[in-house]
């Protein structure tokens, strides 16, 4: 997706600037997520399981909540079982737990790449400037 966005040109207006810019911060990311998960072995469908799993939801919530086939999703969770990512009582096992962590890191590394080309100062005033914003979304999060 990031590479489709960076063919679209640079709008005038600067919120459209901005939203363009943050799509393809956003897409970057996305992008290395995705590559992180092929890195470990983790296909579409397992990454929403480990996600579920690992926010305390039963694999088979996340499953009836996305309408999936009852008998795909459980083929999903025994692959997952098989391969040591969830224990017998169907929740994370350490290696699960390990996997989506290593998922998670490689994902925030390479997700900072596009922040290294800013000078010490500029990273800070970006910081400075997005940090109410961040405070109000995290806020409206909570309350929903």
């Amino acid at each position: 997706m990031y590479a489709a966005l960076r063919t679209i040109p640079l709008p005038d207006d600067v919120v459209a600037r901005l939203f363009h810019a943050a799509s393809l911060l956003r897409e970057h990311r996305g992008d290395g997520h995705i590559a992180a998960l092929m890195v470990e072995g983790v296909g579409g469908l397992e990454a929403h399981v480990l996600l579920a799993l690992d926010m305390n939801m039963p694999a088979n919530k996340f499953g009836a909540s996305n309408h999936l086939p009852a008998a795909q999703l459980t083929a999903v969770i025994e692959g997952m079982r098989d391969r040591g990512l969830i224990g017998g009582d169907g929740w994370l096992s350490d290696q699960g737990r390990a996997a989506k962590q290593r998922v998670e890191s490689l994902t925030d590394d390479l997700a900072a790449r596009p922040y290294e080309s800013l000078e010490p100062g500029e990273l800070h005033e970006l910081m400075d400037a997005l940090e109410p914003l961040a405070t109000l979304l995290l806020a409206a999060q909570d309350g929903s």
